[in-house]
């Protein structure tokens, strides 16, 4: 597959650049807060579907004082956005065919946790609810000191669905995360750091700097290392201390063998 062309990415409200391994996608609509929209994340899902085995780290960044500020709110209208899915179109719906639109726009952030790369965020400002989840759908997180994160779909009568909930409770823990979506309080960058959920806390003016001297140690060590890593990691909370332990015994010989075969060949 192909990434989206540019038309197609502006008309979403982002833009790309591909540089060997790193992958940079960034939410460019500055004049709207970066506010998303379900063409936003159609685009992010092509982009996911698109990555090639070569891909090692994707970045994702914003144009702006804000990283995003959540949904565009004309979804939340009754007429919604022209040409899009309205929330009583939705209602509508059978439960299987009105979770599959859900289904549609989670594509659009699921994709970050594939363990062939590892994704970083890299937020300012605002991150406000679907851009407090894609902050969340990344491995890493790197937040500027004047980054706030907030959770605000409970307060609008919604629950959070663009897949943030898993990794927001992998972070922070159950009771944090209920605190967090249940009030709907702005959280701090340095707050955020202290319970979790921010890799590091720079200086505005450092975040660009800190991010890619972060996916430029990443890169360092071996790729299918990292990927066997990150995939051992990902499902260490769901399995058994013993299970967990077979896992990585499985994936070491891999790992070993491959050595072996590297060294011989050289």
């Amino acid at each position: 597959m192909t990434y989206p062309t540019a038309d197609e990415l502006t008309a979403a409200g982002l833009t790309l650049d591909s540089d060997g391994p790193v992958v940079t996608v960034t939410l460019d609509r500055p004049e709207r807060r970066n506010a998303q929209t379900p063409a936003t994340w159609r685009a992010l899902a092509a982009i996911g579907a698109a990555i090639g085995p070569d891909v090692r780290a994707v970045v994702v960044r914003a144009n702006g004082p804000s990283f995003c500020t959540g949904l565009d709110r004309a979804m939340l209208t009754p007429d919604g956005i022209a040409g899009e899915t309205t929330l009583a179109q939705i209602a509508a719906l059978s439960d299987r065919d009105a979770q599959a639109v859900i289904a549609g726009y989670q594509a659009g952030f699921t994709w970050l946790r594939d363990p062939r790369f590892i994704s970083v965020a890299a937020v300012q400002g605002h991150a406000v609810g679907a851009g407090f989840q894609l902050a969340l759908g990344c491995d890493l997180r790197i937040l500027a000191e004047d980054a706030v994160l907030c959770m605000r779909e409970p307060a609008l009568g919604l629950v959070p669905d663009l897949a943030g909930t898993h990794p927001l409770v992998q972070s922070v823990g159950y009771s944090r995360a209920l605190e967090i979506c249940a009030t709907g309080r702005w959280v701090a960058a340095d707050d955020a750091a202290a319970i979790g959920l921010a890799t590091a806390v720079v200086p505005h003016d450092e975040l660009r700097v800190a991010t890619d001297d972060l996916v430029a140690a990443v890169l360092q060590a071996p790729h299918a290392a990292v990927t066997a890593t990150t995939g051992l990691l990902q499902q260490a909370a769901s399995r058994s201390y013993e299970h967990q332990c077979a896992a990585e015994r499985e994936a070491q010989v891999l790992r070993i063998r491959d050595l072996v075969r590297r060294q011989s060949a050289g």
